[in-house]
């Protein structure tokens, strides 16, 4: 779990997601089309990958992916994303955590 969170911390938006997982594209291209460039991690494809898919369902992700970090903070998963962005509230979240600057 200190992997992830240690990850997660690392950048101004981190995403974990899945190669192979639809809405996690779909949440990593909402993101970007802000302008904001996250990090992100495709546990599928990452050497450890099933440690940290492990760490996010202890978290409390079921599915794992995806699981987003913005400003350091875990936000959550798709649902969350979503919530924030139909409120309008996606954009000053990722203003604040300096990942966008407009």
């Amino acid at each position: 779990m200190d992997m992830v969170m240690k990850l997660g911390a690392s950048s101004a938006v981190v995403i974990f997601a899945k190669s192979s997982c639809c809405i996690s594209h779909t949440i990593e291209t909402l993101i970007r089309s802000f302008g904001a460039n996250p990090i992100v991690y495709e546990l599928d494809t990452h050497p450890n990958g099933k440690q940290m898919e492990k760490a996010l369902i202890e978290l409390g992700f079921q599915p794992s992916v995806p699981a987003i970090f913005i400003g350091k903070e875990l936000v959550g998963g798709a649902n969350e994303i979503m919530s924030l962005n139909v409120r309008g509230k996606l954009k000053q979240l990722l203003i604040r955590a300096n990942a966008i600057w407009i």
